[in-house]
């Protein structure tokens, strides 16, 4: 895994699957480095380091955390640097502290629905030693935006939440063009089955449109030109709205039969039934 230029001035470490590593960002101005999460364990960001220090660039001076889940924050521990994060977040990672990270205990709370199997199992497999993992803390906060002037390069952290977390962040280099989005995107996925509201989601959409953005960067995908993201963004809105505040699968898929005078390819299908999903959560 290395660092890609997305700009001359900006770089990334794509995401991995296999123990759920997130794309970690560089972003760099004449003075200083910033650094887009943290990574999802102590030797995810090592690693992440040991290739900004191949590079000709100014010192980090930042961190920013897109949001408070574990992949985006258990490597800050290895990152000596002022760390920012919305004030949400810094009071999931206070509670974070008083957690226990070993194997029963991680287990106990998958049993009481207060982590994911998913999450779990990547973490054991990403750090199945994790005696020295320690929480590291957020220094600076912000409520609705940020701005940091990292020397003739603007960054602006912009709080948007979502139906994934609602801490989440988005890291916007306006000079660049270039947009992180952490997983502010993705849906719910600790509440039962995955699930999207539309009143979530489009007012989160609405606020990214109106940035002026080239490359968007989500946080466990290949970047993508504007017009491959807002093809499938734009389809999924769509797909909220058809749903609309219905709960049945069977009425929505008659209802797209009808509609379009075809069945929804699986894509499709997928996209609605997260809405229907989330429907269903609201009772």
């Amino acid at each position: 895994m290395l660092l890609h230029p997305l700009t001359n001035r900006i770089f990334y470490m794509e995401h991995s699957y296999e123990t759920d590593r997130p794309v970690l960002g560089l972003i760099c101005g004449e003075n200083n480095s910033f650094i887009v999460d943290a990574g999802n364990s102590p030797k995810h960001a090592q690693h992440f380091l040991s290739e900004v220090q191949k590079l000709s660039v100014p010192p980090v001076q930042y961190v920013a955390i897109t949001h408070w889940h574990w992949d985006h924050v258990f490597g800050l521990q290895e990152m000596p640097y002022e760390v920012i994060g919305h004030e949400i977040t810094k009071r999931k990672l206070d509670s974070m502290r008083l957690l226990s990270w070993y194997d029963d205990a991680l287990d106990a709370r998958v049993e009481t629905g207060e982590e994911i199997a998913f999450c779990r199992d990547r973490i054991k497999k990403e750090m199945p030693d994790r005696r020295h993992l320690q929480i590291g803390a957020i220094q600076k906060t912000f409520q609705h935006k940020m701005t940091i002037d990292l020397g003739n390069q603007i960054v602006e952290l912009i709080h948007v939440g979502g139906d994934h977390a609602e801490d989440s962040t988005i890291v916007y280099i306006p000079k660049e063009k270039v947009l992180f989005l952490g997983d502010c995107l993705s849906p719910d996925l600790y509440s039962g089955e995955w699930s999207y509201t539309m009143e979530k989601l489009q007012p989160l959409i609405q606020v990214i449109k109106r940035l002026d953005c080239r490359i968007y960067i989500t946080g466990h995908h290949e970047p993508e030109t504007a017009e491959s993201f807002w093809s499938y963004f734009d389809s999924l809105v769509e797909l909220g709205a058809f749903v609309g505040k219905r709960k049945s699968t069977e009425e929505v898929v008659d209802l797209f039969i009808k509609t379009y005078h075809h069945m929804p390819s699986d894509e499709q299908m997928a996209c609605m039934q997260y809405f229907i999903n989330g429907n269903k959560k609201r009772g």
